[in-house]
């Protein structure tokens, strides 16, 4: 907390609040004659037993509580241990007033947290200055709290800060390899919704989804390797563009799992962390950016795997980044509708995509069409021949 904030704190006009707890009605008379004859700048409340003090306490902020130690029913001692065990009143200042000689019993009192004793009868002046002690301790933990307070406010806002900035980066970053074309600017702003929607419906924890979240833009990175004259190319690739498009996802996968600190010396300390710990962000992105275009069936690139050989999260971005790819105008087409692209996609369920994904992904068809219109491209609609079903990415 800045100094200004410190002051203002001290400064304001909270007028503090005093609970006296005594079972005994001439002790109660004599505590407001006290604090009106010495006109304390606190408000007072007095209360006849622990019960209607634990309504007060309900119904008032209280600052201090000055209570007698032995009463009917409920004691002192219950009221104290009920204070400390709730963390509303845990560290509210309570004064124990006891007439009873008995050392270990007050003993107790301070080991369950009692703030301060008094013994009776109470000296006024005595009585006046342990309750400004209790409010000045009381002020001081209100200052500490509203410094801790300030200080989480920072450090969310900061953190909100940074995840923004790391997001941003990593939209950035995916959207590299299509930054030479205005038709797909969105591209990985959607793909990472979609295969956040479907690991949520999946039923993953909540790791998994902010990290596919986060990572599944990535997964066309290896096309910044690809000649654009491959990329933009307005109609069917031949054998050899094909055969040098398809290295765009082991391209991919080598530069996410390269230890790029490895020869830094200030990356020293980073590469150990690293190693100990692990980076499952880039460990993830690594696995989808080389595996999106492996196939349930074994026939996909640049592996061949199949079925669970296949990353978790690079099987749900097979079908997120498919579904886009159909939604979106490309150089060799326009957009495809919605109900064809559900079509197509139905076609190769169970050949290209994982079919328990994939029945996840038709529950989640309304999501999709959502985020679809909320990220959709602005760009120039090229209309070009329609080629075979592995050129939709």
């Amino acid at each position: 907390m800045n100094n200004l904030l410190h002051d203002s704190y001290l400064n304001n006009d909270k007028i503090p609040n005093v609970l006296f707890v005594d079972d005994e009605i001439k002790i109660r008379k004599g505590i407001n004659r006290l604090f009106q004859q010495f006109q304390v700048p606190w408000t007072y409340s007095l209360a006849d037993g622990v019960d209607e003090a634990l309504e007060i306490l309900q119904e008032q902020e209280v600052d201090a509580v000055v209570s007698d130690l032995r009463m009917p029913d409920r004691d002192g001692l219950e009221l104290l241990s009920f204070l400390r065990n709730n963390p509303l009143w845990s560290d509210l200042p309570v004064i124990i007033l006891t007439g009873i000689g008995n050392p270990a019993l007050k003993s107790q009192a301070l080991d369950m947290g009692a703030t301060d004793l008094l013994s009776k009868p109470v000296n006024p002046d005595e009585l006046l200055a342990r309750i400004r002690s209790a409010l000045h301790i009381k002020k001081c933990q209100d200052i500490i709290k509203m410094q801790g307070a300030h200080l989480d406010e920072l450090v969310l806002q900061r953190t909100e800060t940074i995840a923004a900035i790391q997001l941003d980066l990593v939209w950035r970053l995916g959207n590299a390899a299509e930054f030479r074309s205005n038709e797909t600017n969105h591209h990985v702003v959607r793909v990472g919704h979609y295969s956040k929607i479907i690991a949520e419906k999946l039923g993953m924890e909540k790791d998994f989804i902010d990290l596919i979240f986060l990572a599944s833009p990535l997964h066309d990175l290896g096309k910044i390797t690809i000649p654009e004259s491959i990329v933009l190319k307005n109609g069917p690739l031949t054998y050899e563009e094909w055969k040098i498009m398809k290295t765009h996802s082991r391209n991919g996968q080598e530069m996410l799992n390269t230890k790029t600190f490895a020869q830094a010396p200030t990356g020293r300390v980073l590469n150990e962390i690293l190693h100990k710990e692990g980076n499952t962000f880039l460990d993830m992105a690594a696995d989808i950016a080389g595996a999106h275009h492996e196939q349930w069936n074994g026939s996909g690139y640049p592996h061949g795997k199949r079925q669970e050989e296949i990353p978790l999260s690079a099987r749900i971005v097979i079908i997120s980044d498919v579904y886009d790819a159909l939604r979106s105008n490309r150089t060799f087409r326009l957009e495809i509708g919605p109900g064809e692209t559900l079509e197509l996609m139905r076609l190769e369920n169970n050949c290209r995509f994982d079919p328990d994904i994939f029945a996840i992904f038709e529950q989640s068809l309304a999501d999709f069409q959502d985020i679809h219109y909320q990220y959709r491209d602005v760009g120039n609609k090229r209309m070009a021949e329609v080629t075979s079903f592995h050129r939709i990415t």
